[in-house]
């Protein structure tokens, strides 16, 4: 670690710790004394980052309202408000999306057989379209949150997501809207293989009921960026749980809840990481 202040190296740590529980440090060069999260999104917060943390992935994980994560904490002795908590999400879920599209990776990993469908949520009163391309495994490759169905959000949807996975695909099935064609053939490639098929694209719109059921309870959005950051935000997450078909019927029980278990640290860790400065 090094000074926030000079940069030098000579960092010493104090005997005492902050009322949060966070180390603390003094540079021997510039004499500047500083603790773990100085510098960081969660500097001079009244909340220890792990219980930040844990309220914005219970609040992008379950169908939980503003109000139902205060009284689940305040059982445990913690109290904050339901501004708090949309105030947490909507600053931390975008350094959450960012760890989870990198995490994923791309390359030889990424299928080149892709499923591309778009689904309507309300927003506001008036329907928008999110749009979500999976693989052949039913890993996720984007997913995007327009107010139109045209050319250009196509375009747009189809440069992120060769953009996230850094591949290519060499088949690609949508349901047979207009504007994939030339999306396809100007953002991918002329050689990408496109098939129009209302049934062979029936598994991306299986996939859809994950984000269907979870803004089912929140009656709408109010606004475009904050309907785009927890549908990006919960399919990126669910991506990461159940990605790679990994999650099998075939296997045993025990196996698959301890995978879920595994995973599911992982992605606290990842989200609690990326809140904390190091």
């Amino acid at each position: 670690m090094d000074c926030l202040a000079c940069g030098g190296a000579a960092i010493a740590e104090r005997p005492e710790r902050t009322a949060q529980g966070y180390r603390r440090f003094r540079c021997r060069d510039c004499g500047k004394q500083f603790n773990e999260p100085t510098a960081g999104s969660l500097n001079r917060t009244q909340y220890p980052s792990d219980v930040i943390a844990l309220v914005v992935f219970w609040r992008l994980r379950y169908k939980l309202s503003l109000r139902d994560l205060p009284e689940m904490f305040l059982l445990r002795g913690i109290e904050f408000s339901d501004e708090a908590v949309r105030d947490w999400q909507a600053k931390f879920t975008p350094s959450l999306i960012d760890d989870l599209r990198r995490g994923r990776g791309g390359g030889s990993r990424v299928r080149r057989s892709w499923y591309v469908d778009d689904t309507y949520i309300k927003l506001n009163g008036r329907w928008c379209y999110l749009r979500q391309a999976i693989d052949r495994a039913g890993a996720l490759m984007d997913v995007m949150l327009s107010e139109t169905r045209d050319m250009a959000a196509a375009e747009k949807f189809f440069r992120s997501a060769k953009a996230v996975t850094g591949v290519t695909p060499a088949l690609m099935t949508t349901d047979g809207h207009d504007s994939y064609p030339r999306a396809i053939r100007s953002q991918l490639c002329a050689d990408v293989r496109h098939r129009n098929s209302q049934y062979r694209d029936n598994r991306v719109e299986q996939d859809h009921r994950g984000i269907k059921s979870r803004c089912g309870p929140m009656r709408g959005f109010s606004a475009v960026n904050a309907a785009a950051r927890l549908c990006r935000c919960h399919d990126e997450r669910r991506n990461l749980l159940h990605a790679n078909g990994r999650f099998r019927h075939t296997s045993p029980a025990t196996t698959r809840r301890r995978r879920f278990l595994q995973v599911s640290r992982i992605a606290l860790r990842m989200m609690a990481s990326s809140c904390q400065a190091q």
